[in-house]
């Protein structure tokens, strides 16, 4: 055998080699394919469609039959509620991501030193297990301006009251054609008295059962006769239970009220003040001669606080970050504390052997070594903040609704919720689409980066 014909005989075998191995990356391929083809398919009919299907339908007006071109896009924003939605979006995504993120590294670094880490977590994470409806009514309840349902104005009202004290009388009126409301709320008498007199001043307007606890009868304060010098008498309800009382006379049955403010004024100010006992009784004494008015303040008859109106157009929208930050502050607390968990614990150890407190090592090491894990749960939270819809729906009140508005719930509104525009709807849609993907792409490039 020729050297030529050895080479071509060893040449062979070579050549045909490459062949089989392409028909088989081919064939994997081919069953790769077959395998994600399903999702796929779902891919296309629950993501890819309706993208495509939203940014053809916003060039057409709201019956679906008219090409309007950019009409929407420039209608969308002169439309001021649009405009709303846009600036309620811009609070949202600046502050709540923020927020949680610094709430989440706090969390995370104290949780470590805690003895029960594991069940304060548990504690932390389980709003995430409620659903936003859930979490929106249990906020729409807690915020209730009635202090009665609403706990946090329950807390407010019962810490004001605590301070400021509150009246007890707010629905009380003085006996007309005995005393003289004034402009600002307050009582005065009629006449001018001078000392060595007592004036009874009756009310009217409180129900017996609204009376304070340890009111005694009037007339126990009204027998006492005032001294030289003196000006006396009694506050007392004019009402007589049951009918058969003199009206503008302190009758037996009738109740003094214990805690009303009285004011001896002279010459348009305030000479001396008082408070009424249990039965009612006031007493000045060591007044110079001279004439005097009584006046009953405004505040004896102010109506009780009712705390803060937490769904008013001012503080809706950081009332309802309040509530997705309880929901949300577990997940970034659980997602800092496992990059924490990767730090090296030699660095920790030798920037406290070098003298660090503390503080030095949370903002010099810890920081920095958790830049990309509180970059990556930033940037989550961005793209989760630009499509809240459950519980600004929820928990913004009807009247409110407008002030609260984000661009998710705006496309929903102008979509379905009565605007009956999904040509408008679906430009706020591409919108909403064109803000949250560079978020994702970044995101994206992150983890990328992470497994490299």
């Amino acid at each position: 055998m020729t050297a030529t014909a050895l080479v071509k005989q060893q040449a062979g075998p070579r050549a045909a080699g490459p062949a089989p191995v392409r028909r088989g990356r081919r064939r994997a391929r081919l069953i790769a394919l077959l395998f994600v083809l399903p999702a796929l398919l779902l891919l296309g009919a629950l993501v890819v469609y309706p993208v495509l299907f939203s940014v053809g339908r916003s060039f057409f007006d709201a019956s679906g039959t008219r090409f309007v071109g950019g009409a929407n896009y420039t209608e969308m924003f002169r439309d001021p509620a649009t405009l709303k939605a846009i600036r309620n979006t811009t609070i949202w995504v600046v502050v709540a991501p923020a927020l949680l993120t610094g709430l989440g590294l706090i969390l995370a670094v104290l949780v470590e030193k805690v003895r029960w880490a594991t069940a304060f977590k548990l504690l932390l994470f389980m709003p995430m297990a409620v659903s936003f409806l859930a979490a929106g009514i249990i906020f729409r309840l807690a915020y209730d301006e009635d202090p009665n349902k609403g706990v946090l104005n329950a807390a407010v009202v019962s810490v004001h009251d605590a301070f400021k004290g509150t009246s007890s009388y707010p629905t009380a009126r003085g006996r007309a054609g005995l005393l003289t409301q004034e402009r600002d709320g307050s009582y005065l008498t009629h006449a001018a008295v001078s000392p060595g007199h007592s004036v009874d001043l009756p009310m009217v307007g409180v129900l017996p059962k609204d009376l304070p606890r340890g009111a005694e009868p009037a007339s126990r304060g009204a027998s006492h006769t005032a001294a030289a010098g003196e000006l006396r008498g009694v506050v007392y309800l004019d009402f007589t239970p049951g009918g058969g009382g003199r009206q503008g006379k302190v009758d037996p049955k009738e109740s003094g009220l214990p805690g009303m403010k009285v004011e001896a004024v002279r010459d348009g100010g305030t000479v001396a003040s008082t408070t009424t006992a249990a039965d009612g009784s006031y007493r000045f004494a060591g007044l110079d001669a001279g004439s005097y008015t009584l006046k009953l303040p405004e505040s004896n008859f102010a109506p009780p606080y009712q705390g803060v109106s937490w769904l008013g157009p001012t503080l809706v929208t950081p009332a309802i970050i309040g509530a997705y930050l309880w929901i949300w502050t577990g997940f970034a607390m659980v997602l800092i504390g496992a990059g924490l968990s990767t730090l090296p614990r030699d660095a920790l150890e030798a920037a406290r052997m070098d003298g660090a407190n503390e503080w030095q090592i949370f903002r010099r090491i810890t920081v920095p070594l958790l830049a990309p894990v509180l970059t990556v749960v930033f940037v989550t939270l961005v793209i989760n903040v630009m499509k809240v819809f459950d519980l600004v729906y929820i928990i913004a009140p009807g009247p409110v609704q407008e002030d609260a508005t984000v661009l998710a719930t705006q496309m929903w509104l102008v979509s379905f919720g009565g605007g009956n525009n999904q040509g408008l709807g679906s430009a706020l849609g591409v919108l909403l689409l064109l803000l949250v993907i560079p978020a994702m792409v970044f995101n994206v490039r992150r983890f990328r980066q992470s497994q490299r």
